[in-house]
């Protein structure tokens, strides 16, 4: 009995997790770029008791009895499957349409120092520099500078008439008699493997310590340029949704809700059956 008040404690913990996960799935079902986690559960060790031959013992153990201690959140994965696309006519307005690809911004680190940081959120502004008026920055709706291929903040002198933004991501300020007054390629990086992205909050994700990692930030992340910049896919005038389901959510919610309550009925009932032997008398 106080195996399993142990066993159903240890998954009653994990299943907090997982409620936790999908809570914050729901909670960002609007927020614009937002990618989805879900939830993996493994077996914790187990014990396991065989056959005891037939001259040692009259009687058997059914066979194959495994004494387990709950179960484990394996992993929380990071879902990058392309969210739908909301058409806002808005020119700063910019959807990323393939799926790992990222834009680059540049963001305060916990030590309180400048560090690239990558969202899918596409909904920049243009905000006045500090250094010079007459210079606009693209900036997220954060406040975060919108970098550049070269990893520098995009900024637009004042006077033009009109923003385009090519499908491989080439911004393009155009003055009010045609003439393209300045261009600017947008910093997008193709995340190889999602799963080490750490969000970082405000829709941003932070690269973790690859060298502890042992791992080279060329296998995780490739920044889009060159020869590279043809593979880039954004839209203008769009942005990419959560690919949040919430029809799945709820129903995740709900499962996860009832092996919750059924895992807190069995230490309810470990309790009860201990109180039972407590009270037997010879």
């Amino acid at each position: 009995m106080l195996r399993s008040m142990i066993t159903a404690a240890n998954t009653m913990n994990q299943l907090q997790q997982q409620l936790d996960v999908i809570s914050n799935n729901i909670a960002n079902s609007n927020t614009t770029g937002f990618k989805r986690r879900e939830t993996n559960f493994g077996e914790l060790l187990v014990q396991q008791f065989d056959n005891l031959p037939d001259d040692q013992a009259d009687r058997l153990t059914p066979e194959g009895v495994r004494r387990g201690v709950g179960a484990k959140l394996a992993e929380t994965n990071l879902v990058l499957t392309q969210g739908p696309l909301q058409q806002t006519g808005r020119m700063l307005d910019v959807a990323l349409t393939k799926e790992g690809q990222f834009f680059r911004v540049l963001a305060e680190a916990a030590d309180g120092a400048t560090a690239i940081r990558y969202t899918r959120d596409g909904a920049f502004y243009l905000s006045p520099s500090a250094n010079d008026p007459t210079t606009l920055m693209l900036v997220t709706s954060d406040g975060f500078p919108v970098l550049n291929s070269n990893n520098e903040p995009i900024t637009i002198q004042e006077g033009f008439k009109d923003i385009t933004i090519t499908d491989t991501g080439t911004l393009r300020a155009i003055a009010p008699d045609g003439r393209v007054m300045q261009t600017a390629d947008l910093g997008i990086t193709n995340i190889v493997r999602p799963q080490l992205l750490q969000s970082v909050g405000d829709n941003l994700y932070a690269l973790p310590n690859l060298t502890s990692l042992n791992v080279r930030e060329g296998d995780v992340a490739v920044n889009m340029t060159g020869n590279l910049r043809p593979q880039i896919s954004v839209q203008q005038g769009a942005l990419e949704q959560s690919n949040v389901d919430l029809g799945t959510e709820m129903t995740d919610l709900m499962l996860t809700q009832r092996a919750y309550q059924m895992n807190a009925k069995s230490i309810s009932i470990s309790d009860q059956m201990m109180g039972l032997i407590n009270g037997v008398r010879s």
